[in-house]
């Protein structure tokens, strides 16, 4: 930090700072925050989903457009898993698990956004007109 020793609290080493701060230091901090909103907004969108694709195990089990109301049973390995679509939501409404962490997972919106039940190796995922960012497909 810089040893301004007229500047006592926060406030004041603040403007002192500002004070000190060149041209240059003023244009790297304006691009490097416009480049970092960018950046957020293009890779980051939460584009709104159109399908949910339903897995059992290593297979593709169906998929369905979330512009509909209805339940899907899907018969897992522990029993059958319940799956309510819903005003272009989707989410497990029951399940055979023990520790109901799909269900738990609530209502799924967004595209990319995933729910499994591993326990029944079922699992949802919605889908966007184009596959959203993630580590995975990095």
């Amino acid at each position: 930090m810089l040893n301004l020793p007229r500047c006592n609290n926060l406030i004041s080493q603040l403007k002192c700072l500002t004070q000190e701060l060149l041209a240059g230091d003023w244009l790297v901090l304006i691009v490097s925050t416009l480049c970092v909103i960018y950046l957020f907004q293009t890779l980051w969108t939460n584009e709104h989903a159109t399908k949910v694709q339903i897995r059992l195990g290593d297979q593709v089990y169906a998929t369905y457009s979330l512009n509909q109301q209805r339940e899907i049973y899907v018969h897992g390995k522990l029993g059958d898993a319940t799956i309510s679509i819903a005003q272009g939501k989707a989410r497990f409404a029951k399940s055979p698990c023990h520790t109901q962490y799909c269900v738990h997972q609530g209502w799924l919106t967004h595209a990319g956004q995933a729910a499994i039940c591993l326990p029944n190796q079922i699992s949802l995922e919605l889908l966007g007109e184009k596959k959203p960012y993630d580590t995975l497909n990095y």
